[in-house]
């Protein structure tokens, strides 16, 4: 796995910034279209400081949240209220297999994690043996197919080209990191008997906003323009951010 470890002070830091909550409130509204009724069996997958699972948990889920990170982990339980069914397990993704049954879960949750593996298809197998039939894993991955924008956009050209064949960059944490074009996924995916239901762009508009920058007034109606965005052609095409949902059984669909 490659190191985010690295970055993690830095992701730390630049919790509830604006970048940090258009993601995770778009996700969340993604998400939720597709969530099966509650009470349901939700694995959060490197859940870091537990935003999805605390939000997943809030509606009702019993929620089993890993992460390697301790320190993320324990801004996780800070946060925990009385009455939400979740579990905290720090682990590493890789023993994921070891420390769960398969069939033991009816969505599992991977968001901005499966940039950090050079290869992906282990850690796809293992969240695909634990998804119960019909069950549905979300995936949040670095878009391939948008990887020049970024680049294009702040004018690095050495960056942008070599961006137009390559699956590599270093992200805003300085962390190497991988991306993923859709229609490999999607392939990827099949393999594990895993068919695309929807997928989503993320953080159309936000995504070159600075680090710190601070919340607008109009945030709900920024929100309301990168929900649109994020999900209808071209706009999502060209999101940073990826935001698959594919179903164990599901017939294959490029989305």
């Amino acid at each position: 796995m490659m190191g985010f470890s690295a970055g993690e002070k830095r992701w730390r830091e630049r919790l509830g910034s604006l970048r940090d909550v258009v993601r995770q409130e778009l996700v969340s509204r993604q998400l939720a279209a597709h969530l099966p009724p509650a009470p349901a069996g939700v694995l959060d997958v490197g859940c870091g400081q537990g935003t999805q699972a605390l939000r997943v948990a809030a509606l009702g889920h019993r929620v089993t949240a890993l992460d390697a990170s301790g320190d993320l982990l324990g801004l996780l339980k800070d946060q925990v209220e009385p009455g939400m069914a979740i579990e905290v397990v720090q682990a590493p993704a890789e023993r994921l297999s070891e420390l769960f049954e398969p069939g033991s879960f009816d969505v599992v949750l991977c968001h901005g994690v499966l940039m950090y593996f050079d290869d992906p298809d282990p850690l796809l197998a293992a969240m695909a043996g634990l998804l119960a039939p019909g069950g549905l894993l979300s995936l949040l991955v670095r878009n391939g197919d948008a990887l020049a924008m970024r680049a294009g956009l702040m004018g690095d050209w050495a960056a942008a080209r070599e961006a137009f064949d390559g699956s590599g960059y270093t992200n805003r944490l300085g962390v190497v990191a991988r991306a993923d074009r859709l229609d490999d996924l999607t392939r990827r995916l099949a393999v594990q008997e895993l068919g695309v239901l929807e997928w989503y762009g993320v953080r159309v508009f936000t995504d070159l906003a600075a680090d710190d920058a601070p919340l607008p007034d109009d945030l709900d109606l920024l929100l309301e323009c990168e929900e649109r965005a994020g999900a209808s052609d071209p706009y999502r095409r060209v999101a940073p951010l990826a935001h698959i949902i594919a179903q164990a059984g599901h017939a294959r669909d490029g989305g």
